[in-house]
């Protein structure tokens, strides 16, 4: 039986396996099938002199055995026992060996490929998977999953749609390659998209020190400067509020606001508080058993709703923003002190 040797030889120089490598794993796969087409058994301490040898120069491969004695010592000459009508088996095998052997090279690179990836916005397609709840992105090399936790409610992921997602997690899966976790819902996509769209954000001119946000409903970003003189909010909104508009529009529409990030805890509330105009704002003592600082914000009375928010989401995501535990009340509250 023969292997061609100028297979190997490509396989070498294409996909990086040293030769010896695949002389290796075809000999181990070859012997292997030898053991089976024999019915040959061996347990896990038998000691057996029987080999696979491939010709490195005419890739011709024999199977040679020895005799052993009572001590499980070899005995006698080597001798060539390769059974007639072997080759078909012996060239099924070596090619399997080598397919399997390449397979994992090609997982290996996907998994440090993506792994590498953890945080990037990529842009995929959607697939149809076989679990209902389970969104999978076609990206090329593999397909990700997007399962219903890094969802949003109301989006539309229908099979065959483009989308921008953001890779959350890497993992080596139960059967090899690479298990690739993407995001919708996660505020890093935020900040991706935001990078994408402003030019001063990629240039490290403007920074976005904090997010916050509820997925599909409304976002809160802080960003500053880090140039004298560049307004960071302006640079984030756009020129007629197309840049806010463009990462809005990517995320369905999405409400968001852009305050100014500011080291006192009072001014940076204020702002967090946007849209709704806060009339003043200072810190109160407060025995919170995480350490957050209390401030209290006194707003005009027909504000009030506003800075609450619906379902108490503007207050929620203000006090997610900004790190604070936030007490809103209306101004007309210092009438009866």
């Amino acid at each position: 039986m023969d292997i061609d040797l100028k297979v190997l030889k490509t396989i070498e120089s294409d996909r990086g396996i040293a030769f010896t490598e695949l002389v290796e794993i075809i000999e181990a796969a070859i012997l292997a099938a030898y053991y089976k087409s024999e019915d040959i058994h061996l347990k896990r301490d038998d000691v057996d002199f029987t080999r696979a040898v491939l010709d490195k120069q005419t890739g011709v491969v024999h199977i040679f055995t020895r005799d052993k004695d009572e001590a499980n010592q070899p005995v006698g000459e080597e001798r060539d026992v390769t059974p007639e009508n072997f080759g078909r088996i012996a060239a099924s095998s070596a090619k399997q060996v080598i397919m399997q052997r390449l397979r994992a090279i090609n997982d290996e690179n996907l998994l440090g490929e993506f792994t590498g990836k953890v945080g990037d916005i990529v842009i995929g397609t959607i697939q149809q998977g076989t679990r209902a709840y389970m969104v999978n992105v076609d990206l090329g090399s593999l397909e990700a999953q997007l399962p219903p936790e890094e969802q949003v409610v109301g989006e539309d992921y229908s099979h065959g749609k483009r989308i921008r997602v953001i890779i959350t997690k890497v993992d080596k899966g139960s059967r090899g390659g690479a298990m690739v976790t993407v995001s919708r819902r996660h505020k890093n996509l935020v900040r991706k998209l935001f990078a994408l769209e402003v030019p001063e954000i990629a240039s490290g001119q403007v920074e976005i020190m904090q997010v916050a946000r509820k997925a599909g409903h409304r976002t809160k970003i802080a960003v500053k400067s880090t140039v004298a003189g560049l307004n960071a909010k302006g640079a984030c909104i756009g020129p007629m509020g197309a840049r806010v508009r463009a990462v809005s529009a990517e995320l369905n529409e999405e409400k968001i606001d852009i305050v100014d990030y500011d080291e006192d805890i009072k001014k940076f509330v204020a702002a967090a508080l946007s849209p709704a105009k806060i009339s003043a704002t200072f810190t109160i003592p407060s025995k919170d058993p995480d350490g957050r600082v209390h401030v209290r914000a006194l707003v005009p009375d027909y504000q009030l709703s506003l800075a609450i928010g619906k379902e108490g989401q503007n207050a929620k995501l203000a006090a997610d923003l900004t790190g604070a535990k936030i007490d809103i009340q209306p101004e007309s509250i210092l009438e009866g002190e």
